[in-house]
């Protein structure tokens, strides 16, 4: 626990609070709303409280990932992600790539739990991505509170997801489409290690989320860093919240109105094991990204979306998904994606 309060943690934060109970609210719910679009259009991140999620539960699943992480390393890597063709599963330090550049973490990738599709001549890539979880086996609890949890983080993104869309000044379910095929997210629980090696701080490097809303649970040691315009700057743990970024398939349904935000997050120090909690909600694979009829007031603030030449968006929500993670996940990429090239 931190010794500062979190009404006094809320106060001095570089980013925007938020409380979703306000959104339920006939007195708050306007005011909500606004603060809700000003912080996704002038910050991109959050901090949201109020989310109803129940410090038990957190504190269940937070036991429950230290229990898999304080495993033998043989049993971790047997569950490997280099197994899986759907990226699910242990990735070990220093085997997941951002900006080129290993990640200082270790990992546990769990998506929705659904049957791999029958592999198909000529099929997309793409649909290699769905498909069941690997499980530890001595630890078979982790299962049950891992997916509990993604259910329960789901109904709230998907809650944002359409507050964002009356911010937007669009129909409740204009946004909708993404999320009505097979359910498509991701859940992380990651273990940061310290180290005293001023070469080796890239917990996480610098990247904007690919999907559609990240919902993530810190904590109490900071490395979380955002990108803003007078530099990078901290988004330390506050006790009882989430903190919350858009990520590029609102940037493209919005063309560019609002912003996926770079981030970052730096290795702690020599002695100190920093753990999070990183749900992203995802657009199902099949369909693309639709582009919203902005009121004109809104849509001549947007300047399209922003152009990576090292990493392309694409309105096709299958191929836009499978390029990221090939990319990040050499290994899997080898092993199950050599026919691609």
């Amino acid at each position: 626990m931190s010794d500062i309060s979190s009404s006094a943690q809320e106060q001095q934060a570089a980013l925007p609070v938020l409380d979703l109970r306000e959104l339920e609210q006939p007195t708050h719910r306007a005011d909500f709303i606004a603060r809700l679009g000003r912080a996704a259009r002038d910050v991109g991140f959050f901090y949201l409280k109020g989310h109803g999620i129940e410090p038990e539960r957190l504190a269940r699943l937070e036991a429950v990932a230290k229990r898999f992480f304080a495993l033998p390393q043989h049993e971790k890597d047997a569950i490997r992600m280099a197994n899986s063709p759907h990226f699910r599963g242990y990735t070990a330090t220093g085997h997941e790539i951002t900006r080129h550049h290993p990640d200082r973490r270790e990992q546990i990738d769990i998506g929705a739990e659904l049957p791999a599709l029958e592999r198909r001549a000529g099929a997309p890539a793409w649909e290699r991505m769905q498909g069941p979880n690997q499980w530890p086996k001595s630890l078979p609890e982790l299962r049950d509170e891992a997916l509990a949890w993604s259910a329960s983080l789901r109904e709230i993104a998907i809650t944002l997801l359409r507050a964002f869309a009356e911010a937007l000044e669009q129909p409740p379910h204009a946004l909708d489409g993404l999320i009505d095929g097979a359910p498509a997210q991701l859940l992380k629980l990651i273990r940061y290690p310290g180290t005293s090696d001023e070469q080796q701080r890239q917990g996480v490097g610098a990247h904007k989320d690919a999907g559609i809303l990240t919902l993530l649970h810190q904590d109490h040691h900071g490395g979380l860093q955002v990108e803003r315009p007078e530099g990078w700057i901290d988004a330390p743990p506050i006790e009882g919240t989430f903190v919350i970024n858009i990520g590029e398939i609102l940037e493209l349904a919005t063309n560019g109105y609002l912003r996926a935000t770079n981030h970052r997050v730096i290795t702690p120090p020599e002695g100190v094991v920093r753990y999070s909690i990183a749900y992203f909600l995802s657009p199902s694979l099949e369909g693309n990204v639709p582009l919203l009829p902005l009121p004109p007031h809104l849509a001549k603030l947007a300047q399209g979306p922003e152009s990576d030449p090292e990493n392309p968006l694409f309105r096709e929500i299958g191929p836009n998904a499978i390029k990221g993670r090939l990319r990040s996940h050499p290994d899997v990429a080898q092993r199950h994606y050599g026919d691609i090239g």
